[in-house]
């Protein structure tokens, strides 16, 4: 049964730092495209930040280029958000994905066939 399991969720003042852990378990996604996804109450789930297989290419949202980053440890099976300069405006259910059906389409949530449960992220002013 394949698994990811989101980490590292919290309540943190705006200015913080946080790093979100996503761990994959039942087979490898070492060959896969993942992605960050996350859903604010009220609001659609919106694309964060998405990492090819051998983790040289990466893509992210206008709203968090320059704060957040995205990595793999492909040996772990295990994909990171380091999410840097925390806004109110971040506060949400972060969600990992995996193994989209057209790479391609990294930033696309329909796009992914494995989801984790989420983490929640609450930033205070």
């Amino acid at each position: 049964q394949v698994q990811l399991v989101e980490s590292g969720g919290g309540l943190v003042q705006a200015g913080g730092s946080l790093r979100l852990s996503c761990a994959a378990s039942g087979r490898t996604f070492s060959s896969s495209a993942m992605g960050w996804f996350r859903q604010a109450p009220g609001k659609e789930r919106e694309f964060v930040a998405a990492i090819n297989w051998t983790g040289f290419s990466t893509y992210y949202a206008d709203s968090v280029k320059g704060r957040f980053t995205i990595s793999r440890d492909n040996a772990k099976n295990t994909v990171y958000l380091q999410m840097n300069s925390l806004k109110p405006e971040d506060t949400a259910v972060y969600y990992c994905a995996a193994e989209p059906r057209d790479p391609r389409r990294a930033t696309a949530a329909p796009n992914y066939i494995y989801w984790g449960q989420g983490t929640q992220v609450t930033v205070s002013s």
